[in-house]
């Protein structure tokens, strides 16, 4: 189960594929600041000292007896005993590389969460870039609803056009101002969210640009993510740990050492000397060595379905970005060749067209510019999802 767990968090914070280019002081600051990973961290330490902890042999044991003699002209007797208990010699080697092994895989619990908290930022990071965007274009188009407004209630009051012309002139500069609200509104969110997970405090840089290079073969590029992948590598660890653990329980098996010094005293005797011990393994381990056995049985086949899952999430992510980007490529490309915002504007203010006709067709043109920024924001999103394991 815990192998399992360990993939759902790799697998749900997902990889990198291209440089994180513009983000690395946002998520440095991210990193120094959020309070749930100086947690964490201190929690692997703590785990990484209870790994290390039953390393040593056992306590020594030391008796001390006193024995009143009856008749009393006998005397009093006197025990003293110290002794020390060994596993077999090997088992200590075995415990103390598990100890390594399992001190490995804890720091990839901490990286686990360091990524999916990483990638949680920089996607609010993205949302913001895109709202920010948002925020420039809507600035335009409410001073261009504004203008359109007053120039419609001064031909009015002249009685150059209707009440109806005025009417939708209103709201439509009503419409632009709504949602330029909105859009702030989720702009002061995001920052928030931005400043909650940066430990509550200020971040001082959130301004990157989008960028929509992404040109990789995804075969050549997934062999190596393979080899180095912290999903796999932890399974590894696991596998190697099971192994180790086959061969502790095998050295638990074999007899146990102890050693001591022993001394009797009576009266006008002293005995004193060592003494040697031997315990026979019938019992105490059955089935363990067939326990550790099965246990990496169930680690290698963990590890092959997690390969296929890797690859398979990969791939999806992969073929998501590719499309993403070339349909924001495209809408940018259609829209600096049929801008026709300054034409019309022109007609407008010539009376060549109708403000209805106006209206209708500059929202082709608004629909097409917030399209544009979306597929933008988007790829974005779906490289972030690629490029977590680089963070």
């Amino acid at each position: 189960m815990k192998i399992i767990t360990i993939i759902t968090l790799f697998l749900s914070a997902n990889i990198a594929v291209v440089a994180q280019s513009g983000y690395e002081d946002f998520l440095q600051q991210i990193e120094a600041n959020n309070t749930t990973l100086a947690t964490l961290r201190q929690q692997i330490e703590a785990q990484k000292i209870g790994n290390r902890t039953g390393l040593t042999p056992a306590n020594p044991e030391v008796e001390f007896n006193y024995l009143w003699g009856a008749p009393s002209p006998i005397g009093n007797r006197t025990d003293i005993s110290v002794t020390q208990t060994f596993d077999f010699p090997t088992a200590y080697s075995h415990r103390s590389k598990i100890a390594n092994l399992q001190n490995e895989n804890t720091e990839l619990q901490y990286k686990a969460e360091r990524i999916n908290i990483l990638l949680l930022a920089k996607k609010a990071c993205i949302e913001l870039a895109y709202y920010t965007a948002l925020a420039k274009e809507y600035a335009v188009r409410r001073q261009n609803a504004q203008l359109i407004a007053e120039a419609t209630k001064a031909k009015l009051d002249k009685g150059e056009t209707t009440i109806i012309e005025h009417n939708k002139a209103q709201l439509n500069l009503t419409t632009v101002q709504t949602e330029v609200a909105q859009i702030e509104t989720e702009r002061i969110t995001l920052l928030s969210e931005i400043k909650r997970i940066n430990g509550n405090k200020e971040i001082t840089n959130t301004n990157v640009n989008c960028n929509l290079q992404f040109v990789i073969d995804f075969e050549d590029w997934y062999a190596q993510v393979e080899a180095k992948n912290p999903v796999l590598q932890y399974v590894r660890g696991q596998i190697e740990i099971d192994r180790h653990k086959i061969k502790l329980n095998r050295a638990m098996g074999l007899p146990k050492l102890s050693a001591g010094y022993m001394s009797e005293k009576i009266v006008g005797e002293h005995f004193q000397g060592v003494t040697i011990g031997i315990s026979i393994p019938l019992w105490e381990n059955s089935n363990r060595v067939q326990q550790a056995k099965a246990q990496v049985q169930a680690a290698e086949t963990a590890f092959a379905d997690s390969k296929v899952q890797f690859y398979n999430r990969l791939k999806t992510f992969y073929q998501k970005a590719a499309s993403l980007q070339q349909n924001a490529q495209k809408l940018r490309q259609s829209l600096a060749n049929n801008n026709n915002e300054p034409l019309l504007k022109k007609a407008l203010d010539a009376g060549e067209i109708s403000l209805l006709n106006y209206l209708l067709e500059i929202e082709f043109y608004y629909n097409a510019i917030n399209k544009a920024l979306e597929a933008e924001r988007d790829f974005e999103l779906a490289v972030a999802e690629l490029q977590a394991m680089e963070m």
